[in-house]
């Protein structure tokens, strides 16, 4: 757990080892100050479901749109960065779905970024208003077992066809895993890239990108001296210089030196 300087107390939880395949983790904040606090939440490629227990929690996206949370919603997969914002006394629990587990959850994906839906209205019922009413008033353990067990039920076994995926999942920033599971299965790319969206609600060209851009984010962590931007282009596989920018500005809306500058406002889900 951690209290930053504008006391926002926050934590990453750690998933049980039984539903580690569905879930990444878990993450609660909350906003203990008497003023609202804005943060900038870096694409994770994840789709999140977030409970709000609180005070309205607020998100605006790269196109100015707003959403107001008050109890649940699902966004995702998230490719772009978004704010959100932390009114005063407002608190969330955030759980992030891993590789297929929305698709295995729910049978389906979205497809749209960023469009908020009601988790109650993909499966037709009104199971995570009454979750929501559940665990509204427990400690954040209590509500994130509560939870999981709402969820056993609904988990189910990845698609065969999906462990394809998995078997080549260290191969996006350096081969096409597309066209090398193509040529294993004997099937078509078409019909891989398909089933590739269908499972994650991404395609395998945008994880790429988004691979290549987290390894020039772990080089720049790691640098202790001076940065040589020419060895992270050369080592990430950019082009050039103003490849490298372009997609920072995508992933983040900074330019790599606006994030060095202002990357304490960034939240990474990794």
């Amino acid at each position: 757990m951690r209290t930053d300087k504008q006391h926002i107390t926050s934590k990453r939880i750690d998933v049980p080892s039984e539903f580690q395949s569905f879930f990444s983790h878990f993450y609660s904040a909350q906003n203990n100050t008497n003023q609202a606090i804005t943060k900038t939440l870096l694409p994770n490629f994840q789709t999140i479901m977030v409970f709000s227990f609180g005070t309205p929690i607020h998100f605006n996206t790269v196109n100015n749109t707003q959403i107001n949370l008050e109890k649940c919603i699902v966004l995702g997969p998230i490719k772009q960065p978004f704010d959100y914002t932390l009114s005063s006394g407002a608190e969330m629990l955030v759980v992030h779905f891993k590789n297929d587990a929305f698709y295995r959850f729910f049978s389906k994906v979205i497809i749209s970024d960023l469009l908020p839906i009601n988790p109650d209205a993909l499966l037709n019922q009104n199971c995570f208003t009454n979750l929501w009413h559940l665990i509204k008033n427990e400690a954040t353990n209590n509500r994130i077992n509560l939870m999981l067990d709402f969820c056993k039920p609904y988990l189910k076994s990845s698609e065969t066809a999906f462990e394809n995926f998995q078997k080549h999942k260290d191969y996006y920033t350096v081969f096409n895993p597309i066209k090398m599971i193509a040529q294993e299965t004997n099937q078509s790319e078409r019909t891989i890239q398909l089933n590739h969206k269908k499972y994650f609600g991404y395609t395998a060209k945008e994880k790429s990108r988004y691979e290549r851009f987290i390894q020039a984010i772990e080089l720049l962590q790691n640098q202790t001296s001076k940065i040589d931007w020419f060895e992270i282009i050369e080592t990430c596989g950019y082009y050039d210089q103003s490849q490298l920018i372009h997609d920072f500005k995508h992933f983040t809306n900074y330019s790599p030196n606006q994030y060095l500058k202002f990357q304490q406002n960034v939240c990474s889900a990794k």
